[in-house]
């Protein structure tokens, strides 16, 4: 039998945490000890006791030792020097961007299985923690917009007269996007979308709203549903297409990003000036460079007559759902590598567990991640 360990996530402002309750009491099941770290689940609303009855112990740091180590952030490389040897450790990793601590982990022999290296394909859909993160951004975003708007979002007929629906434009049709729009179209509002993938017109128009065709996005769509980093020429003739109903939005909602790369800059300055007083953008792209050029990671500003939100990290902000929702992509690949005795016994013939695995027994098997590191 195994030891499992969910730590307290030390990454600022994260809320998050690896197992549920629910979750926690499927690990026991499958055989797994499960330890959580005393507090981890606090800030999620889930308190110690509530592990206890799903089964699992309440430890300290000690838990870091343990062969299996759940999280939601990448650990720090003081974290990945507490690691066992040979360790598993299943979480997001961002690793064009956490090289040090890739290193570190290859330098331990640490199994890092990364979340957001989950193949996309069906029978990974429930481990796919992108997705199930970007619902809850996606969710978050139009509150966040409709609370800086400075009026209403809905059609109102009243006796003091008629007022109009919110206008919203959505950058991207993906699962954060389309939360937007869903949302934003029960909010009443009115919802134009734009993405480069001509699959998602008829998913934007089943949610009742617009989609803004540009020319030759027919050919955009790369591998596993994501959008292909697109050509200077294309973004030229989609910000001419888009501009004209940016101008006229009340809230601007920017979710386009590219796997392991900076984010496209959709919205320009010429943009952010021609938009109404008062109008607002949030930019969910804010962590990867920003779909905003005015965007500003972590907080909320007033330019040029528009507020920009550049708040990171949204799922964290509702962490309830969105911990129960992340724990049952950790649970479901989990169960993918723990045998019926509550054994690890990872098989990297398994194409999700060879898609995510980042590093094992010293080496790095992300070839991007690898190529950045010999470049270093």
């Amino acid at each position: 039998m195994a030891i499992a360990f969910v730590p307290k996530e030390s990454c600022p402002g994260e809320t998050r945490v690896a197992a549920s309750p629910e979750s926690a009491k499927r690990l026991t099941q499958a055989k797994l000890e499960l330890c959580v770290e005393a507090g981890a689940g606090l800030a999620a609303g889930f308190g110690d006791e509530v592990y206890r009855a799903a089964g699992a112990r309440i430890v300290g740091a000690e838990g870091w030792s343990s062969a299996l180590v759940l999280k939601v952030q990448p650990p720090t490389v003081a974290e990945a020097a507490r690691l066992a040897r040979g360790a598993i450790l299943v979480s997001f990793l961002q690793p064009h961007r956490e090289l040090e601590l890739v290193a570190a982990l290859q330098e331990r022999g640490v199994t890092a299985l990364a979340m957001e290296l989950v193949p996309r394909i069906s029978r990974a859909q429930a481990m796919d923690a992108l997705s199930s993160q970007a619902t809850v951004a996606g969710y978050k975003a139009v509150l966040l917009g409709a609370v800086h708007l400075k009026k209403l979002c809905p059609l109102l007929m009243t006796a003091a007269g008629t007022v109009q629906p919110a206008k919203v434009v959505v950058f991207g049709a993906g699962v954060a996007g389309l939360m937007a729009i869903a949302t934003a179209r029960r909010l009443g509002c009115k919802v134009e979308a734009t993405d480069v993938r001509m699959v998602a017109k008829e998913q934007v128009e089943s949610l009742g709203a617009t989609f803004i065709t540009v020319p030759g996005a027919a050919d955009m769509e790369g591998a596993g549903g994501y959008a292909k980093e697109q050509g200077e020429d294309f973004l030229r003739r989609q910000r001419e297409e888009v501009a004209k109903r940016v101008a006229e939005a009340d809230l601007v909602i920017t979710t386009a990003q590219i796997p392991g790369k900076r984010a496209p800059r959709l919205v320009d300055l010429a943009m952010v000036r021609a938009m109404k007083p008062g109008a607002v953008i949030v930019d969910l792209a804010v962590e990867s460079g920003g779909n905003c050029e005015l965007s500003e990671e972590g907080r909320v500003v007033e330019r040029e007559g528009v507020t920009i939100v550049g708040l990171a990290n949204l799922p964290a902000s509702v962490p309830q759902h969105a911990s129960e929702l992340y724990a049952k992509n950790v649970l479901a690949l989990v169960k993918l590598f723990v045998d019926k005795e509550g054994a690890l016994a990872p098989d990297f013939q398994d194409e999700v567990l060879a898609g995510c695995r980042l590093t094992q027994a010293g080496a790095v098997h992300h070839p991007p991640t690898a190529q950045a590191l010999a470049a270093r």
